[in-house]
């Protein structure tokens, strides 16, 4: 009788892991070891915390003025106050929440269109691939920010949702040349020329033989979309072309420029959001760049 994979044999010794089992556990082993994966997932997992949990201990709403006007930071107010007596701490839990979904929506519809024309124009090739080659191109070379000013500004009423669907479908032209070249590679495989004549259809093999063996790789793309759309999300509220109704951590510092918080030696008001953007965005840096050492065995540290 076989023995189970991984359970022990009949003379006692233990039957070798299979493969993909085996893999799984070697990644794991390095994730652990890695401190710049470990650094950034966890300084990016405690602003989510605060972004998730914060809002359930201040008030409903962020931008009620509940306190002294130009209070600085205190046992009553963590933060201090704006100069109309606004809670800078409310302002910003409720604008890290907003980041995270501008950031997951944003880059998550970037990585959606950007994935799907990568694989279907690596995977088809020929005219397929000419025609959505010349259309990645085209909306590669349009100026996003220029694009996304004018839109924007256009709308009556904008909301981060509608923030993050603009920021999707400009952003994601690099994304699709990235994931076409890693295609291409792996559409002449033999495991995928097996897959094509055993009859399964395109959209199949795509999802089950071609996208599993670049997991690591699209893992990777998400995590630099998410930060990509949290950086131009904040370009725009900084110009004053962000949610019309709410707050974010762009539109705390559009404010404090506004209202002159540098210049009355404010800092409460305009460095816990600067410091919250450049601290998530690096910290998704230094993120992606551990998962790059962990998934690449030429990168790793024994």
């Amino acid at each position: 009788m076989t023995d189970v994979a991984g359970a022990p044999g009949a003379d006692g010794a233990k039957a070798p892991e299979p493969a993909a089992e085996r893999k799984v556990s070697e990644t794991l082993h390095f994730a652990r070891r890695n401190p710049k994966l470990l650094i950034g997932s966890s300084i990016v997992l405690g602003l989510l915390l605060i972004g998730l949990i914060g809002p359930f201990f201040v008030g409903d709403d962020p931008n009620a003025y509940v306190g002294p006007q130009s209070e600085p930071p205190s046992g009553e107010y963590w933060l201090g106050t704006t100069s109309f007596g606004q809670d800078i701490w409310a302002q910003f839990v409720y604008g890290l929440r907003s980041t995270f979904l501008i950031g997951v929506f944003g880059g998550g519809v970037a990585f959606v269109i950007g994935t799907a024309i990568g694989f279907v124009a690596g995977y088809k090739g020929g005219i397929v691939d000419e025609i959505l080659n010349m259309i990645t191109n085209v909306v590669l070379v349009l100026p996003a920010m220029v694009v996304l000013i004018v839109a924007v500004a256009y709308l009556d009423a904008r909301g981060v949702f509608i923030q993050g669907m603009f920021i999707g479908l400009t952003s994601w032209p690099w994304a699709a040349r990235a994931v076409r070249s890693q295609t291409l590679s792996l559409a002449t495989r033999d495991f995928v020329d097996l897959a094509r004549l055993s009859g399964r259809r395109t959209w199949r093999i795509i999802t089950t033989e071609v996208a599993p063996n670049m997991s690591s790789y699209l893992v990777m793309t998400f995590i630099l979309l998410f930060g990509s759309a949290i950086l131009i999300a904040a370009g725009l509220d900084f110009i004053g072309l962000g949610p019309t109704n709410g707050v974010s951590l762009g539109l705390m510092l559009e404010s404090a420029v506004a209202w002159s918080a540098l210049q009355l030696e404010m800092w409460w008001w305009f460095i816990p959001p600067g410091l919250g953007i450049t601290t998530l965005v690096g910290s998704l840096y230094i993120l992606n760049v551990g998962l790059d050492e962990v998934f690449n065995p030429k990168l790793r540290e024994l």
